[in-house]
C-alpha cells in the first residue's frame, strides 16, 4: 500500500459494503491523514462473522532492523513475512484515497 491514505466515509457505510456484523471503534470521524502507526478501522474475520476494529497502520518490522511500521513489503518471501501473510493475519483496510510519495521538482529560479 503506501505511507499516507485517508478514510472519510462513515461507519455505517463501511459495515453495508463489507457486511460488517460487530463494531468496535466507537464513533468513526473522518480521517484525513493516516500515516504509519496512526490508529485506523480495519475489517477482520472474527470466526463466521466479520468486525470493524482499530489497529495501527503497518506491520512489525523485522527484529534486527527494527524501526516505524512497515507499509511496503517487497519481500513476501523473507522467513520474517511467512506467519503474517496466512490468511488468519489478513485483514481489509478501507480508505476514500492514498497517496505515493514523490520529491517535488525543483522550483524555476
Amino acid at each position: 500500500m503506501c505511507n499516507l491514505y485517508s478514510i472519510t466515509t462513515n461507519q455505517e457505510a463501511i459495515g453495508a459494503l463489507f457486511r460488517v456484523v460487530n463494531r468496535y471503534v466507537g464513533n468513526l470521524a473522518p480521517m484525513p491523514g493516516v500515516f504509519p502507526d496512526y490508529p485506523a478501522p480495519v475489517i477482520r474475520n472474527a470466526g463466521t462473522e466479520r468486525e470493524l476494529v482499530l489497529m495501527r497502520w503497518g506491520m512489525p518490522p523485522p527484529p534486527r532492523t527494527g524501526g516505524p511500521p512497515v507499509t511496503n513489503i517487497r519481500n513476501t518471501s523473507s522467513p520474517h513475512w511467512r506467519g503474517w501473510l496466512k490468511p488468519e493475519n489478513r485483514c481489509l483496510v478501507p480508505f476514500s484515497c492514498f497517496a505515493e510519495y514523490a520529491l517535488e521538482p525543483n522550483p524555476a529560479p
